[in-house]
């Protein structure tokens, strides 16, 4: 009677172990933007080192040189983007202070000045 016990218990846990295998595989997420265009830029700085032969310390620094220079011109333009916006909503806003709107006048004074 304890083998049987033994031997049930020891299938529902192998069982439950299973499903929850099989159920992480489905849970893999997509990669998002930002990780595709890094496997592409890997991919792109891998195969410019391969054709220069680069080896060791000099594929090294080529790599971090490559790989660093798609990310910051990247940021530098979001960095910019953000920057006009900015500028553009400040503009916007001394335009709605110079009129003397008010609340959802205002709001929506702003709202169309930025997106235009």
């Amino acid at each position: 009677m304890k083998h049987l016990f033994s031997t049930l218990c020891l299938a529902l846990f192998l069982s439950l172990g299973l499903a929850h295998a099989a159920d992480g595989d489905a849970s893999k997420k997509e990669p998002s933007p930002a990780q595709k265009a890094q496997r592409e830029r890997m991919k792109t700085c891998n195969a410019e080192a391969k054709e220069k032969a680069l080896k060791g310390d000099e594929r090294k620094a080529f790599m971090k040189t490559c790989l660093s220079s798609g990310k910051s011109t990247q940021a530098d333009s979001n960095a910019q983007a953000r920057a006009d916006e900015k500028a553009k909503t400040k503009a916007c806003q001394q335009e709605a202070k110079e009129q003397s709107l008010k609340g959802d006048a205002r709001k929506a004074f702003i709202s169309e000045c930025v997106t235009s």
